[in-house]
């Protein structure tokens, strides 16, 4: 069904980061609420292990550790496109403790307009999208800050970016 240029865009207003509402879309990476904790290096330190399903290996990938940085977003923010990684997942956590918004699609051939969301990640929070998953470039809030990724690296050229543009209009608020 075609777009209708004419209507009101749709007002996406981010929700609360949890591990049951972001699951259909991947991880949230947290101590928080994680279980098991180890105690390690003597006492000094505790290990929260297993936080996300790291996805990278497929087509020969590897896991790949690199920092983003992002500068802050105007508000309100229209969304046009989405994009996704179909032979990996792809983690990121705010090295500088800053809040960052989140937008996901479920996995399918497109995203699905009216199934878009927006999750607010806070401080101690990040996200690990399942391959496929439909998400919105890096959306940082209040000042430039750095994201440490874990993603998929792979030699030579592939096919592990698909970008769509968005059919009906959405309008991110903050």
């Amino acid at each position: 069904m075609p777009a209708n240029h004419n209507a009101p865009p749709r007002v996406l207003v981010p929700e609360p980061l949890t591990p049951k509402a972001f699951a259909p879309f991947g991880d949230v990476i947290q101590a928080k609420g994680a279980l098991p904790s180890v105690t390690i290096n003597g006492g000094y330190a505790q290990r929260f292990n297993d936080l996300a399903a790291v996805d990278v290996a497929r087509g020969g990938g590897r896991a790949n550790i690199s920092i983003f940085r992002a500068k802050p977003r105007m508000f309100p923010l229209q969304l046009h496109s989405l994009e996704r990684h179909p032979l990996g997942s792809q983690a990121f956590f705010s090295l500088s403790q800053q809040p960052f918004l989140v937008v996901v699609a479920p996995v399918g051939d497109v995203p699905e307009t009216l199934l878009v969301r927006c999750f607010l990640a806070g401080p101690g929070q990040g996200v690990n999208y399942h391959a496929g998953t439909w998400h919105h470039a890096l959306i940082a809030l209040e000042s430039p800050g750095d994201f440490l990724v874990v993603d998929r690296a792979a030699e030579g050229a592939t096919d592990n970016c698909d970008e769509c543009e968005l059919g009906s209009k959405i309008s991110l608020h903050w």
